[in-house]
């Protein structure tokens, strides 16, 4: 729906929660962050888009192109990024929290990994060390990702 362009994004209040539990947990929260993002999520619209000035094909000025991924600058991008993702991880195993949108669980016997996710950043904390590198490259898979390690800044916080 071209006007429904609502995507969660976490809030700070809830970051801190993550943060908080993470540390009484005893778990260790990383970082990664999606390279362009936007261009994973895919639009059900048709939206076409004029010739920029400047790249204008001489032949055919008023020539117009058909939009096939999301992009920046596009309203419905953000929630058809989060589309995309949020569909991944449901597939791969994770729970969607059912308060905060934005956080999904998953539990492997004893261990468990929270991720919890801000627009192209994702923050996660697990209870064992080793899947981390499982998350990592699981989210390799289907994402350019650059893995920023332990988290050790977030703006705002």
């Amino acid at each position: 729906d071209y006007d429904e362009v609502f995507a969660p994004v976490a809030r700070i209040k809830a970051i801190r929660i993550l943060l908080a539990y993470a540390s009484f947990m005893g778990f260790t929260v990383y970082q990664m962050d999606v390279k362009s993002a936007f261009l994973y999520g895919t639009i059900d619209e048709e939206v076409y888009v004029m010739q920029p000035p400047g790249f204008q094909d001489p032949t055919f000025p008023a020539k117009v192109y058909k939009v096939e991924k999301a992009m920046y600058g596009l309203h419905q991008a953000p929630r058809a990024w989060y589309g995309t993702l949020s569909k991944y991880l449901l597939k791969n195993g994770f729970q969607r929290d059912t308060i905060d949108q934005t956080l999904f669980i998953r539990r492997q016997i004893e261990d468990f990994i929270l991720v919890q996710v801000y627009m192209d950043d994702i923050n996660f904390g697990l209870s064992n060390p080793q899947l981390c590198r499982e998350f990592e490259a699981l989210m390799h898979e289907k994402f350019q990702m650059s893995a920023m390690g332990e988290l050790n800044f977030f703006l705002g916080l």
